[in-house]
């Protein structure tokens, strides 16, 4: 095999992106009955770790559970912050969370060119290129859903409750797509 063949190959192997959103995916939303306990207003009596953080003065309740399972993903996918968090994502979170140091993050245009588009879709498409790529996000819309349809790349959209974030159940689909797409032949 030659060079530039090892090199197509390598391309090839490489892990699959994770775009990682933080507000209701690791930062939870919702009535607390109390600190790192349970959560309420019908979620049922499903305890959720964590602990509350001041973040720029603005509190926080960031998911050790939602940490873990990030954690455990970064073996088969290659992390990337998808969140208007940006660069700050890097200067809390590792830290806070245990969460890996410096994972690379996408800047966010303000404004958004097409009509009803998700604001983010233009910064993941454009990182991502021709890769694939699941997106664990609270608020995807049909605009992802659409774009993630007309990708020529593999493409996995994992919504999450903002009031639990990542749990084992969207950690486990993750996971799931991840190994079955390390087991597709690689296309030449």
């Amino acid at each position: 095999m030659g060079a530039k063949e090892q090199l197509s190959d390598a391309n090839e192997r490489r892990l699959p992106l994770l775009m990682v959103d933080i507000d209701g995916v690791v930062s939870l939303f919702g009535a607390w009955e109390r600190a790192g306990g349970q959560l309420g207003e019908g979620a049922g009596e499903r305890s959720l770790e964590g602990c509350f953080h001041s973040i720029e003065g603005m509190p926080h309740f960031l998911s050790s559970t939602a940490a873990a399972h990030l954690l455990a993903l970064s073996s088969v996918f290659e992390l990337v912050w998808a969140s208007g968090w940006e660069e700050r994502a890097n200067e809390h979170l590792p830290h806070l969370l245990g969460v890996p140091l410096e994972l690379p993050f996408l800047r966010f245009e303000r404004s958004v060119g097409r009509s009803h588009a998700h604001w983010k879709l233009n910064a993941i498409d454009a990182y991502a290129g021709g890769r694939p790529l699941a997106w664990v996000d609270d608020a995807l819309n049909l605009a992802c859903h659409e774009w993630a349809s007309a990708r020529g790349a593999p493409t996995l959209l994992v919504q999450t409750d903002p009031r639990e974030g990542l749990t084992a159940r969207e950690a486990t689909r993750l996971a799931d797509w991840a190994q079955a797409l390390s087991r597709r032949p690689a296309v030449r």
